[in-house]
């Protein structure tokens, strides 16, 4: 969310030779990043894994991250770094006022263009290091359809395998292009802070920096960059849709000193009037309109996973 009449972004402080972070963005203690981008992953910890999507025979198993990486997906990686190298050129080559011809509406959340404050629930909660071109695409109904790979007819949760498609109906969806410009002081900041995302899934690519995190059995664990996959993230409404069996993804971005970062998300989200329920007896979760856990997640902010867990019976 901007601030009305506010068109600070992030990417200008450090044009600016800015060497203290300001106080806006210093994260509490208690949510300040434990390790520096540089350390990457502690070799003991566990990694993402890994879905192939040429062999799903495991993919149940995998799913229960609530995060991973697929891989042999059938999407050009020209067409990936295409992606990547687009997003880059906005933040990068285009003047601050060709940026902010773009800009998000300063009174509405979560609008289309160019900003900085899109998770931020008040004008006191602490900011973002981070910069972000928002588009809303359109549902798939009104483009040309697409080629998905085809699993077998049931998973072993026992439910065909179009169960979230069918519940959460018509997909809508919108890319969001995140720049993380380098930070003077990483220890004291977040790119984006903790949270599960809203929606049904989400699929990223990052660059070649990296500084997405996973919370993973009470751990953050670093997302190392793979240049040819895509990193699915499952969202509250696939959790809520499993009865919990399937866990949305709490996740993050770290900063860095050196190098500025970009990733490029694309969320699918049911519809605002789409009402989604558990399909499993007895219901672990309330159900809930889309459209008013929406107005939820924005209204109190993200803050982990705290906006799902209020939907626990």
């Amino acid at each position: 969310m901007e601030v009305a009449g506010n068109r600070v972004r992030v990417q200008s402080l450090v044009q600016d030779g800015k060497v203290v972070v300001p106080p806006q963005y210093v994260q509490p203690p208690e949510t300040r990043p434990n390790r520096s981008i540089e350390k990457r992953n502690d070799n003991d910890l566990p990694t993402p894994p890994f879905i192939d999507l040429s062999n799903s025979d495991s993919v149940h198993e995998q799913l229960e991250w609530g995060a991973f990486h697929i891989i042999n997906h059938g999407i050009p990686v020209e067409l990936l770094d295409e992606m990547r190298r687009v997003g880059r050129s906005f933040f990068e080559d285009c003047t601050m006022d060709q940026k902010l011809s773009y800009a998000c509406d300063p009174n509405s959340p979560a609008s289309e263009g160019y900003g900085s404050r899109m998770l931020v629930a008040s004008n006191n909660t602490v900011l973002d290091w981070r910069d972000y071109f928002d588009h809303h695409t359109l549902p798939p109904s009104r483009r040309n359809p697409s080629k998905w790979p085809h699993f077998s007819s049931n998973y072993s949760l026992g439910l065909p395998s179009s169960c979230i498609k069918d519940a959460v109906g018509e997909f809508y969806q919108n890319i969001t292009v995140s720049y993380y410009p380098p930070c003077p002081q990483p220890e004291l900041t977040l790119g984006l802070q903790s949270h599960s995302d809203m929606g049904a899934f989400t699929l990223l690519i990052q660059d070649d920096v990296g500084g997405l995190e996973v919370w993973k059995d009470g751990e953050w664990i670093f997302v190392n960059p793979l240049h040819d996959a895509i990193f699915v993230i499952l969202a509250d409404q696939t959790e809520v849709i499993t009865n919990g069996q399937y866990k949305s993804a709490p996740h993050r971005a770290i900063t860095n000193a050196k190098n500025a970062r970009l990733s490029v998300s694309t969320f699918h989200d049911p519809a605002k009037t789409k009402v989604v329920s558990p399909a499993f007896e007895p219901p672990k979760y309330c159900q809930v309109k889309y459209g008013d856990y929406v107005l939820s997640w924005y209204s109190k902010g993200p803050e982990g996973k705290r906006n799902i867990d209020a939907l626990l019976l």
